[in-house]
């Protein structure tokens, strides 16, 4: 299965609008938290019909309304702190703190964990966890990226958003 990632969209509905014809192929997205307002979920809940688990981040201000938003789209499972979902036999987790995401890749419980915050795209090992930074839907220090995950051959491939 492709999963696409995303991370830190921050309220650019422009940049969420741009991305999601070009997700429609994935499986499932995982979103690494901030998505900031109420009305950013919803648009990323309509506008992809399967699965989607996120996390919540240090801006997502209003989390009673983005629960609820989540939970009436039927199709957002919403975490805290962290998530973890297991497809197609690889085990992967989910926080919106690199801190966090670094503890949980350390831990070798999981093929491969995704975090955000930082803004920043980063891919490395660690141990035989894959931990990445998709990088930024919102497009403050640079180029917006997101990225996707392919379980049948454990590969994470960069996308930017034009």
């Amino acid at each position: 299965m492709i999963i696409a990632i995303l991370s830190d969209a921050h309220d650019n509905i422009w940049n969420v609008e741009k991305v999601l014809p070009k997700i429609q192929q994935a499986g499932m997205v995982i979103f690494c938290g901030d998505f900031c307002a109420p009305f950013t979920v919803q648009m990323l809940a309509e506008g992809f019909a399967k699965p989607i688990h996120a996390v919540l981040g240090n801006n997502d201000g209003d989390a009673l309304q983005i629960g609820r938003i989540a939970a009436k789209a039927g199709n957002m499972t919403l975490y805290q702190g962290m998530g973890h979902v297991d497809v197609e036999g690889k085990r992967i987790a989910f926080a919106h703190y690199p801190n966090i995401g670094g503890a949980l890749a350390r831990s070798g419980q999981y093929d491969v964990v995704f975090h955000g915050h930082t803004h920043r795209r980063v891919i490395e090992t660690v141990g035989q966890t894959l931990s990445v930074n998709p990088g930024e839907v919102m497009g403050r220090y640079g180029e917006p990226t997101y990225g996707l995950y392919d379980t049948a051959t454990a590969k994470f491939e960069f996308k930017e958003i034009k």
